[in-house]
């Protein structure tokens, strides 16, 4: 009986994998093979996520949700693609209630005076498969500077679960926050945020 018990179970795991197998398949990993066209982002699994050095401690963690924007992919010719994104700054989230209410204060972000954070590019560059340095414009806190940030195509395909094209990035970067006006407890608490960006986006036509 043990042996037996134990084929069903591998019986079953290979079907399993074989039910699964068929998804996996329309995914691609190469950003040549990318649908070009207009997309949305998909808020539900865009998030934007930010950390700073604490007192010299930690690396303390936040993040922003609810993001929206639009990207012109062009697999043919990456340079021509353009992306924008508006983040609203009150969807900033911390393991600490109060610090979450903090900073969504004057003292910090100033939510209510500087609802929204937007990133438009201005080019985008290759470097390397999968891979691009996109430039571009950052308006945080009343503030505009340029930011850079490293982008790697994790993959594309459709969406089992709503049936619409998805391709999804990931993109890494810093910036000085008191470039921005939010200078509060610099530098005890410190000036570079490392920024890492989940990036989904679902295809329009």
């Amino acid at each position: 009986m043990p042996r037996f018990s134990s084929l069903l179970t591998a019986a079953s795991a290979v079907l399993a994998l074989s039910a699964v197998t068929p998804v996996f398949a329309q995914t691609v990993t190469s950003a040549a093979q990318v649908q070009s066209g207009n997309y949305a982002v998909e808020p539900g699994h865009t998030q934007v996520g930010f950390s700073v050095l604490h007192f010299g401690f930690t690396n303390y963690f936040g993040a922003f949700s609810n993001a929206s924007g639009t990207l012109e992919l062009n697999a043919k010719a990456p340079s021509a693609s353009k992306l924008s994104v508006t983040i609203p700054v009150a969807s900033v989230q911390t393991t600490s209630a109060k610090l979450t209410d903090e900073l969504k204060s004057a003292q910090w972000f100033d939510a209510a005076k500087f609802p929204d954070a937007t990133f438009v590019s201005t080019s985008v560059k290759l470097a390397g498969q999968n891979n691009a340095t996109v430039n571009g414009n950052l308006t945080l806190h009343g503030v505009t500077k340029p930011v850079t940030l490293s982008v790697h195509f994790i993959g594309a395909g459709v969406n089992p679960m709503d049936k619409k094209y998805t391709t999804g990035f990931e993109a890494t970067g810093t910036l000085n926050r008191s470039d921005f006006g939010i200078k509060m407890y610099v530098p005890y608490v410190g000036d570079t945020v490392t920024l890492r960006i989940a990036g989904a986006f679902e295809k329009q036509d």
